[in-house]
């Protein structure tokens, strides 16, 4: 996949997480939440650490360190998208993973905590709210793995050989 391309998807990721957490933030307030289904709401929630919330109870400092490991992994990412062109189920999954930490990246720094706004839930369990930079990431991972077993069947199935 040409690097434009897998950039072009990454921007495309990235205007979709700030459009909708603009939206969210204009039309709702925080922790206001608006009933969609039986299984899901928008919600307006900020999240100052990680996944699940990791480390949001924190003095700040997080703000800068998880800002750090997400400047990194967008480094990284870019330097992979460039590395492994040929290969585009690969270079789809870091494109998407790339949109979401440069929305999620984006937010930290600006705000000082993640927009999230997404609220799926069973009965009284509710999943931690999440946003769509979120499930590119998500989305993202999940390709890469189906990708490493994908690759490992193909290199352990028998070459036949003629007889």
């Amino acid at each position: 996949m040409k690097l434009y391309i897998s950039l072009s998807i990454a921007a495309l990721v990235l205007i979709l997480d700030l459009a909708s957490k603009y939206w969210v933030e204009s039309t709702l307030e925080f922790g206001q939440t608006i009933p969609i289904t039986s299984f899901f709401n928008l919600i307006l929630t900020y999240n100052p650490g990680a996944a699940f919330s990791f480390l949001s109870d924190q003095s700040g400092w997080q703000r800068w360190f998880l800002s750090g490991i997400a400047g990194i992994a967008i480094l990284l990412i870019i330097l992979f998208l460039n590395k492994y062109k040929h290969e585009q189920l690969f270079c789809l999954s870091l494109s998407l993973v790339l949109g979401g930490a440069s929305g999620n990246l984006y937010d930290r720094i600006t705000l000082g905590h993640v927009v999230d706004f997404l609220d799926f839930y069973i009965g009284s369990y509710h999943w931690p709210a999440f946003n769509i930079a979120d499930s590119a990431i998500f989305v993202g991972a999940a390709l890469m793995i189906y990708e490493s077993f994908r690759n490992k069947k193909e290199q352990e199935s028998p070459t036949e050989k003629p007889e």
